[in-house]
């Protein structure tokens, strides 16, 4: 009797996993990525198999695979997804909570978010649906909530591509930071003002994406930065230059050529460096302008992430409106790095050139901004070849405004003929 029911046990056994391995085999299959299909690894349980990504899509957003996907979650790098499904508007909701997504764009800390819930209703090619974001302590739902962040979207399905149009009507900016940033410490003291709007598209599986955000009436109090007025800096003497002395301006041409005329940032700017570099899959162009650049200095510090970026606006919108841009441009200036070791730009002229930062021939002054693109390198690269890079004095040179085209072009021969004593 006991033989007969181990035989038994050991048949049912056989029964469920020849059942799971067919299983497995029919949903390999029929996920399977064609020849030309968008490709990627899924691993659930032990598991692992490559899936088409056009298919997979078709297959959870159908009105007859859907209902099966209620109530089930899937473990993936972005957190934990949970599946619901909408049997009247027949719409796939999916639950991620925490989400979290690399975007190179923003440094290598990836974008997290407490709750994230999307909506996808499919017809043919076409999807669309809502995204609705909200912190930890508000749950994403249909019900309207003071906290939460809703967009619509809509995106077009072939075999090798997904793109999506993602349209967020504004919102207070104080929301965005509350979903985007809750941790922040500065989001306890700072009052916050002004809309945004965004529209995005994302191309996948690329994942290049183009932004166009709109800001309304973005103010910032709180922060105390109106106590910089009269700071001092720890870079040794200021250096007491006018707007319009040489080195000012090639800083300006150099780092900021917007600086007399944006709010503490510059939209135009700052989303063309975050698609470039979410193009090139790393930061390697800086959006920052001059005011951001001196909060960083004075207050955030320069760890490459989002959060520090978001840090970094509130500081610079504050201080636009605390210090004026004269106050800005002076702090920047006796703040700024020049190399090693080496800050503020009486301390470099004296170091580099042997005269007071007031005294600076204009290509000693074009010579001195270029350098603060990267003032380690570029001190590194003086010392070996004697010179610094020849292409970017000769771009700040050009950008340098308030001179006649005379001037200029003395400016660019003086500055490419240019070979100052190595530091």
């Amino acid at each position: 009797m006991k033989k007969a029911l181990l035989y038994l046990f050991f048949a049912f056994l056989a029964l469920v996993l020849t059942a799971a391995v067919a299983i497995y085999l029919v949903v390999k299959l029929a996920l399977a990525p064609g020849p030309d299909e968008w490709p990627t690894r899924v691993k659930t349980g032990p598991f692992s198999l490559n899936v088409g990504v056009p298919t997979a899509i078709r297959l959870a957003t159908s009105s007859w695979f859907a209902p099966w996907l209620d109530g089930r979650s899937l473990d993936t790098r972005h957190g934990v997804i949970r599946f619901g499904w909408n049997e009247p508007t027949t719409t796939l909701e999916l639950r991620c909570e925490p989400c979290s997504a690399s975007v190179p764009a923003l440094g290598s800390a990836p974008i997290r978010l407490d709750s994230l819930r999307i909506t996808a209703r499919r017809d043919a090619g076409s999807l669309n649906g809502m995204l609705e974001a909200a912190p930890a302590a508000t749950t994403v739902s249909t019900v309207a909530g003071d906290n939460v962040l809703r967009a619509r979207w809509d995106g077009r399905l072939t075999q090798k591509t997904l793109q999506l149009h993602i349209d967020a009507p504004e919102a207070p900016i104080a929301r965005w930071y509350t979903v985007l940033a809750p941790g922040l410490p500065e989001l306890q003291r700072a009052r916050i003002g002004g809309t945004l709007g965004l529209r995005a598209q994302v191309d996948l599986p690329a994942g290049s994406f183009s932004l166009h955000p709109r800001i309304e009436q973005f103010t910032v109090e709180g922060l105390g930065t109106e106590a910089m007025l009269n700071a001092r800096s720890s870079c040794g003497a200021p250096a007491r230059l006018a707007n319009d002395s040489w080195l000012a301006r090639a800083v300006i041409a150099a780092e900021d050529q917007r600086f007399f005329t944006h709010p503490g940032y510059d939209l135009a700017e700052l989303t063309a460096s975050i698609e470039a570099n979410q193009k090139a899959g790393q930061v390697e162009r800086g959006g920052s302008t001059l005011t951001q650049q001196l909060a960083r200095l004075v207050a955030t510090g320069g760890e490459r992430s989002a959060e520090r970026k978001l840090r970094e606006l509130l500081y610079a919108v504050e201080m636009e409106q605390t210090l004026g841009k004269a106050r800005i441009l002076q702090l920047y200036l006796d703040n700024a790095p020049w190399g090693p070791n080496l800050c503020g730009a009486e301390a470099a002229a004296r170091r580099y050139f042997k005269r007071s930062a007031r005294n600076l021939e204009p290509a000693q002054a074009v010579w001195l901004a270029a350098m603060l693109n990267n003032p380690g390198l570029a001190v590194e690269k003086w010392q070996r070849d004697g010179r610094i890079d020849g292409e970017r004095a000769k771009s700040v040179a050009e950008g340098l405004r308030g001179i006649t085209r005379l001037q200029r072009e003395a400016l660019i021969r003086n500055v490419a003929n240019a070979r100052f004593a190595p530091p």
